[in-house]
């Protein structure tokens, strides 16, 4: 049985993928697979449903087998206009956000999330890995749709200093620091590639 099926994974692919020399960081192959395949593997039991945030190759990303939004700002503005294109689409009461360059997902990252939002009555709660935020991988709710879109019309795009207008939840990860590696550069991605940690 699903633990969480009033949450969507949303899985963000919509960078320029500037230190890749301009490659789509999702469809990029670790181990024979598309990296957001294990994104999608790892989520996909988790939560009710996911969706993909992207803003190339649209066409590739819904081989997948899910629903694929685009931006609606223009010009690469972040990781919050990809949660703010997914959150006005959102059929759940709430929305888990992750990178699709961060392959190594522990299972109850979900549950960790909700754990702390639920124990701090907050309003958004933020992975943490001991060291320091990880802003992209987050729970939040889809009745801050319209902060959202007030904040990214005033011309921001911190995403800390938007979570900075709620009450957020720190979910401690530190035990699993690891799980935040992500792949920026070819270098991380060789380290990945041949097992090792790109820490």
């Amino acid at each position: 049985m699903n633990p969480h099926p009033d949450i969507t994974a949303v899985i963000l692919a919509g960078g320029r993928g500037s230190r890749m020399g301009g490659e789509d960081k999702g469809l990029i192959e670790l181990h024979g697979e598309p990296l957001i395949q294990h994104i999608i593997s790892a989520i996909e039991p988790r939560v009710g449903h996911v969706l993909i945030n992207a803003n190339r190759n649209l066409a590739r990303y819904k081989q997948f087998g899910h629903p694929v939004v685009a931006d609606s700002l223009a010009d690469y503005q972040g990781p919050l206009a990809g949660f703010l294109a997914a959150i006005q689409v959102l059929s759940t009461r709430d929305m888990v956000t992750l990178p699709c360059d961060g392959p190594l997902l522990p299972e109850d990252l979900v549950e960790r999330l909700v754990k702390a939002r639920d124990k701090e009555d907050a309003d958004i709660a933020v992975a943490h890995d001991g060291k320091r935020l990880q802003p992209v991988y987050a729970l939040i709710p889809q009745d801050l749709n319209d902060s959202l879109q007030r904040y990214l019309d005033g011309g921001d795009r911190k995403i800390d200093l938007w979570y900075a207008k709620h009450r957020v939840a720190y979910a401690d990860f530190s035990d699993l620091p690891r799980t935040f590696v992500n792949i920026n550069t070819p270098q991380e991605w060789e380290r990945l590639q041949d097992g090792q940690s790109a820490a």
